[in-house]
């Protein structure tokens, strides 16, 4: 035994040598199998990261990003190499379009058929091909009741000059110059140079009034009461409206964005097989629902909502009625003109 034991280190050491000798660690020789996710920040409960890792034996080497600009510039330029990515509905459209997306095995993701027919075969990905639903909502207004005496139901509310410096806007080239183009009664998806530039123009002189511009630091600031209002996506709004009682949320009548983001594999995933096997496992009901309830965003699948607790599937910022939805517009990829998109909103902010 003692010299089986010796030979197996002798062969151990030699085989460490010669990763060592091609770049290879011989620590990730003895690891299991590996799958990297790339999601947005706070965008998951990691309880289920764990339990993925029991259950499968595949390891979850989990990251995230700030924007879908950010993240496709590395899926892009091919620098860091993901199994898992959840970009939103018009960046996967551009991503479907430029071959940076790998066809899902379907028969490797029994859990597809949890999903509601309603939100399958979008428009950003008509045959199903490349993406499985993960979370959808809305974009609107959160305001603090006690420091807004007007009522908030229009895009317009964000210009009063009564909340200088009390306004907290998107950090978003694409969802700020959306709702500039919703107040003028303009397609969030507008390509007129005529429309964009009325957009910008508009956001150019509500500068003066915003706080800041940000993202994923939003859900805090208002619900310590920092700020009067903010733009937010319903499922932050959903977490802030839970924790301050003088917050409410509002999609403005003039029409909004309803979004969807999806789980995809990258074409040059080194590991799909454990990527299809982390689909699936996150679009089991159980989980899908445990992880609605953690992030607050709104379920794609019938299944795992009713799994939620009453407060949570009857709320109408998660779930709101079918008649407001059909108000709302979904981002389309607006192709080599995202350039005009970004460069615009860059000249709003460098004022």
């Amino acid at each position: 035994m003692k010299n089986h034991r010796s030979r197996k280190r002798i062969a151990l050491l030699v085989l460490c040598a010669i990763f060592f000798l091609t770049g290879t660690s011989c620590q990730q020789a003895s690891q299991n199998p590996t799958v990297n996710v790339y999601n947005w920040g706070e965008y998951i409960d990691k309880e289920l990261l764990t339990r993925f890792e029991e259950e499968t034996g595949i390891r979850v080497v989990y990251s995230t990003f700030t924007t879908n600009e950010d993240m496709y510039v590395k899926i892009k330029n091919g620098g860091s190499i993901y199994d898992v990515v959840v970009p939103s509905e018009y960046m996967i459209q551009r991503m479907i379009r430029e071959n940076l997306l790998r066809p899902l095995r379907w028969d490797r993701i029994p859990n597809r058929a949890v999903v509601d027919e309603e939100y399958m075969h979008q428009s950003y990905d008509p045959e199903q091909k490349y993406s499985a639903p993960y979370f959808w909502g809305t974009l609107g207004i959160v305001y603090n009741k006690t420091l807004v005496s007007e009522p908030v139901d229009s895009w317009g509310m964000l210009w009063n000059q009564k909340y200088e410096r009390n306004i907290i806007m998107l950090d978003s080239s694409r969802d700020s110059l959306g709702i500039a183009l919703k107040r003028l009664g303009y397609s969030m998806n507008s390509r007129d140079p005529r429309e964009l530039q009325e957009a910008k123009a508009l956001l150019a002189a509500q500068y003066p009034l915003v706080y800041a511009y940000l993202v994923d630091q939003t859900k805090d600031l208002m619900k310590n009461g920092e700020a009067a209002m903010a733009v937010m996506y319903s499922g932050d709004a959903l977490d802030a409206l839970s924790e301050n009682e003088d917050l409410a949320y509002v999609v403005p009548k003039e029409g909004s964005n309803i979004w969807f983001d999806a789980m995809v594999i990258p074409a040059n995933a080194q590991n799909p097989e454990a990527a299809e096997a982390f689909i699936n496992f996150m679009l089991r009901p159980e989980n899908a629902a445990q992880n609605a309830a953690y992030v607050g965003y709104s379920l794609p699948s019938s299944k795992a909502r009713d799994l939620l607790d009453q407060q949570m599937k009857s709320s109408p910022v998660a779930y709101p009625p079918k008649s407001l939805l059909r108000k709302l517009e979904v981002f389309e990829d607006p192709g080599a003109f995202v350039r005009v998109y970004d460069d615009l909103w860059q000249e709003v902010k460098n004022q």
